[in-house]
């Protein structure tokens, strides 16, 4: 491969696929994906400690397989051709960050022809695949359709204590873009996050950092997984099928100010939050220009009224992690 290759800029050229979540719900997630979000469930699959699910044409888009970590395992990052995955090969053995080459019942499982995975930042697997294999049976879904293609499936939000070594990550290996900051004071303490795009979606990852402390009360290595409906009705359907079936909301419907997305946060049978969104704006390199706010929601966006036992209880478990995390440090790749 020649120099002007690795000093390619591949902006543009990568999105989300897919997640892998494990965990020991699956019967619960089940539920969740194909009767709260609307998700079509993959019925013929003979796997019988996974389920998987479809959005759109790709066969997998979200797979759960069973384990007890009740969290994202895996998030698979699809490579525009193989061109561009050799320059983010090279610019990982640069830097001495080891890759490791799927197995083909790995790969089988991902819907994918083949994949490389990496460790990535806070312990993540990030697995680069290329070929999804596709599939034109028809879907049923509750939702009418998801916003995927070129900009892939959404984004993930990740909280970290080294948010400038996460962001460096995702600058140095895939020409991530800054879109954006929301800085915010919630109950005295500073919440900041960095927006990073990698294509016309105004976000595929969202890194948050408290300021006055480095902590990390998150349990879970994403703190929220974003998904996109079509249309306002699948926002609204959505919302409600989730209520009757009785999942708590984390933050009922809102609009951010910097994507302008409307959406909720539904808490998954795992714990961690999924965002169910739609109509965040598309990005337009020729005008666009970096600001920072100073609120995460324009409005909107309010918890459900939770006991004051689940409050206890969830600030007890936030503090408890919060204080493994100054005992621990995070793992950074770079």
């Amino acid at each position: 491969m020649n120099n002007t290759s690795i000093d390619q800029d591949i902006f543009g050229s990568v999105c989300m696929g897919y997640a892998v979540i494990e965990s020991n719900q699956l019967k619960q997630w089940k539920v969740f994906l194909q009767q709260g979000l609307g998700l079509h469930y993959n019925a013929d699959e003979k796997a019988i400690n996974e389920i998987s699910f479809r959005m759109d044409d790709h066969a997998k888009r979200l797979i759960i397989q069973k384990g007890c970590s009740e969290d994202v395992v895996a998030l698979g990052w699809q490579v525009e051709d193989q061109e561009t995955l050799n320059v983010i090969l090279k610019r990982l053995a640069e830097r001495e960050i080891s890759v490791e080459k799927s197995s083909i019942a790995d790969a089988e499982q991902r819907g994918v022809a083949e994949f490389w995975r990496i460790l990535g930042p806070k312990k993540q697997n990030i697995e680069l695949f290329v070929d999804a294999k596709m599939t034109y049976e028809p879907l049923n879904m509750l939702s009418s359709s998801f916003v995927t293609g070129k900009a892939g499936m959404g984004h993930v939000a990740i909280t970290s204590r080294k948010p400038l070594k996460m962001q460096r990550f995702w600058q140095e290996i895939f020409n991530a873009r800054v879109s954006d900051y929301i800085e915010q004071v919630i109950s005295g303490v500073t919440l900041d996050i960095t927006f990073l795009r990698l294509n016309e979606r105004h976000h595929s990852i969202a890194i948050a950092t408290t300021k006055e402390i480095a902590l990390d009360p998150i349990r879970t290595k994403v703190q929220h997984m974003n998904l996109q409906g079509a249309s306002l009705d699948d926002l609204a359907n959505a919302f409600q099928r989730c209520k009757q079936l009785g999942y708590e909301m984390a933050h009922e419907i809102g609009q951010h100010p910097n994507d302008k997305e409307l959406s909720f946060y539904v808490i998954s049978p795992s714990g961690f939050e999924i965002e169910f969104g739609w109509a965040p704006l598309v990005i337009d390199e020729r005008t666009w220009k970096t600001t920072k706010y100073f609120a995460i929601s324009t409005w909107g966006h309010k918890p459900e009224n939770p006991s004051k036992l689940y409050m206890l209880s969830t600030n007890l478990s936030n503090l408890k992690q919060g204080v493994t995390t100054v005992i621990h440090p995070e793992y950074s790749p770079i």
